[in-house]
């Protein structure tokens, strides 16, 4: 058991990881203090550009996938790496570097569940897409997409337990895009493609 909560330990502390804060830094930048405050790809693509936000947006969906996989080294039932998924993604929300203030959980949600139920994950990438594409809206369609998952696992007959994750998953995603939503509902959110404040 100890060594459980030590490997669930570790996967936290790899979910944690800020990427998006590093790479700003890298760059000369605070992300925290530049446009919405998020350290996600999102406001680190409206702040600095392209290149830093498929930085971070790759090592944001690594980092999920990475704790996945460490949580599947402690046992190879559907609930080590169920609990490897959640804990990653509140190590991202809720990260120890950052005095428990985070990214929202897209990105590094991605990874765990590219790795636990694949055929339920690609399709939702598609709907992010789609609605990205069509709306314009990251969050929109972050959230659109996010509530794909735990349909497609039930209806793939993927693990109860992989299931309930990702249930738990978008709960989270939710819970983080609340600013976002209230934005959404008064017509005053940023789309894709519009630069950030340099404030």
């Amino acid at each position: 058991m100890a060594l459980s909560l030590i490997g669930l330990g570790l996967v936290y502390l790899v979910g944690a990881v800020p990427v998006g804060y590093l790479v700003s830094r890298a760059f000369g930048v605070d992300i925290r203090r530049r446009g919405s405050g998020n350290i996600g790809a999102t406001n680190v693509l409206r702040t600095l550009g392209k290149g830093p936000a498929a930085l971070t947006f790759g090592g944001d969906v690594a980092k999920g996938w990475i704790g996945v996989w460490l949580a599947e080294a402690i046992g190879p039932e559907p609930w080590w790496g169920a609990a490897g998924a959640l804990v990653a993604i509140v190590g991202n929300c809720w990260s120890v570097f950052l005095r428990f203030r985070g990214g929202k959980g897209v990105a590094t949600g991605l990874g765990p569940f590219l790795r636990l139920m694949p055929l339920a994950t690609l399709p939702a990438m598609l709907v992010w897409g789609i609605v990205a594409l069509t709306f314009r809206y990251v969050s929109l369609a972050s959230l659109t997409a996010s509530a794909c998952l735990p349909l497609g696992a039930f209806l793939l007959g993927y693990p109860f337990q992989v299931v309930l994750a990702s249930l738990t998953a978008v709960l989270i995603v939710i819970v983080r895009h609340k600013d976002n939503l209230a934005r959404l509902f008064s017509g005053t959110e940023r789309k894709l493609g519009e630069r950030a404040s340099a404030s």
